[in-house]
């Protein structure tokens, strides 16, 4: 189900939880969601649908990943850059860093260590970033 984007960024400001196997509808919902923005998004966390949970949905290269719990182990490359959000108007400058290494579940809840590069790495950046609580 697309559910509607939050613009509140007191409520953006807060960390989100871990997840369960009980919020695989706030997962399938965030695909949903980023799937009709996607001419203007390409990655959303759940809290930008109302949801406090640590989930993350992005455009990995034309194809949706679907990202649980996700934590970012490795970083490296760090560079400075300007952001914009579908939550919030404008952009803003940020550091992000162009190689990450990621630890996630996947949507049967299997563990996952991946390596990301440049873009895709920046959309995860942000995307954790929103389960942190850090608004850009």
């Amino acid at each position: 189900m697309v559910r509607e984007i939050v613009r509140d960024v007191i409520f953006l400001g807060q960390k989100s939880t871990d997840a369960t196997v009980a919020d695989i509808k706030t997962a399938m919902d965030l695909v949903d969601t980023l799937e009709a923005n996607r001419n203007a998004c390409v990655g959303m966390a759940a809290n930008m649908i109302g949801v406090k949970k640590r989930i993350i949905a992005i455009n990995d290269n034309g194809f949706t990943k679907l990202m649980i719990n996700p934590t970012i182990t490795a970083k490296s490359s760090k560079f400075e850059t300007e952001e914009g959000c579908l939550s919030l108007s404008g952009v803003r400058p940020t550091t992000r860093y162009k190689n990450i290494t990621v630890k996630y579940l996947d949507m049967n809840f299997k563990e996952h260590t991946e390596k990301f590069t440049g873009w895709t790495a920046q959309i995860i950046q942000h995307e954790v970033d929103h389960c942190d609580g850090i608004v850009i």
